[in-house]
């Protein structure tokens, strides 16, 4: 118990969700993810159902066909809007061409919650609830930037990033990278416009496995010295380091990602990932629909975390290698507190 209130630190403003009802019969609420194969929305879907089943809630699930599927979110914000939904839970694909969606629902007096994935501007929903995920991505270059030490100097640098169009989170997390492992950023707001000669590239991956494989090919292709491996999320890193087996560069290769569902916990163990920034989406869903009740009950919207723009459900470094000066859990902890 001591350690998960030590790795979940983030949620210290749990109890603003005390007073939701302890039934909420007749209240509707929509979850909207980017998929429903990433273990990290499957898990957010588990906690989504769990807590409304607890609730009363009725929920209805929709997801997009791959990681970027933008019309079909869309078509789910139209759907919850014309069922009459009281709350949207959504993991936008496109953090700013969704904005317009929103608005719609929200105009239909909808409490419209972001999950995970910050929209832009922040303020289009009426609440975000996340992780830190430029924390996230700048725990993993601290870890990687500590461990390489000196050579970190001469580092060759692979960055796999989520799609084209730069959702919030796949900047965030890039860009939080960068800044841990010392590098300086052109514009914070994207990624790829960089001009430190350590970076080899930036290849997109959709966030799955065959897209990690193919970014860590290409990119290979273009400089096939590359040891250090920036990396969306663990199904992204999981296909990247096939990638680098396949041409026996899977030892010699530092890998870092971000998730900490227990596939991706599991491959830091095995040294197929040498660090991750651990994330909780099963409370994220949780949350959402406790706000959700609670609008309903009473007119309420949850409250940022203070000094935020959104309500920060926390982060945990996992690494069986820590580094001085990052401060990160063991596989064994980090087994304890994962998710998938």
């Amino acid at each position: 118990m001591k350690l998960k209130a030590k790795a979940l630190a983030g949620v210290a403003g749990l109890a603003m969700m005390a007073a939701a009802p302890a039934l909420a019969d007749g209240v509707s609420a929509c979850l909207i993810t980017k998929t429903d194969t990433n273990p990290f929305f499957v898990k957010m879907k588990e906690g989504a159902e769990a807590k409304a089943a607890e609730l009363g809630v009725t929920l209805k699930a929709y997801a997009g066909k791959i990681d970027g599927d933008h019309e079909a979110q869309v078509a789910a914000i139209e759907a919850c809007i014309a069922d009459g939904a009281k709350g949207i839970l959504i993991t936008a694909s496109d953090t700013k061409a969704i904005v317009d969606s929103v608005k719609a629902a929200r105009d239909a007096g909808i409490l419209v919650i972001a999950l995970d994935t910050p929209l832009d501007p922040v303020d289009a929903a009426d609440a975000t609830f996340a992780t830190d995920n430029f924390k996230a991505g700048e725990l993993i270059g601290q870890w990687a930037k500590a461990t390489l030490g000196d050579k970190a100097a001469d580092a060759k640098i692979a960055l796999l990033d989520l799609n084209i169009s730069q959702p919030s989170v796949d900047v965030l997390r890039d860009q939080g990278f960068l800044q841990g492992f010392g590098i300086d950023l052109a514009d914070p707001n994207k990624w790829g416009d960089e001009t430190d000669p350590r970076i080899v590239g930036n290849e997109t991956t959709n966030g799955n496995e065959e897209g990690g494989l193919k970014a860590m090919e290409t990119l290979l292709a273009k400089d096939a010295d590359i040891n250090v491996v920036y990396t969306i999320n663990e199904p992204s890193a999981a296909g990247a380091y096939e990638a680098l087996k396949a041409v026996g560069r899977d030892k010699d290769v530092l890998i870092v990602s971000v998730d900490g569902g227990c596939p991706g916990v599991a491959n830091v163990k095995d040294g197929v990932i040498g660090a991750t920034s651990q994330q909780y989406p099963l409370m994220m869903a949780s949350l959402g629909i406790e706000a959700i009740a609670k609008f309903a009950a009473d007119g309420s919207k949850p409250a940022p975390t203070e000094g935020k723009s959104f309500y920060d459900t926390g982060v945990t470094l996992i690494t069986d290698k820590p580094a001085a000066g990052v401060d990160s859990i063991d596989t064994v902890k980090g087994t304890e507190l994962c998710w998938g």
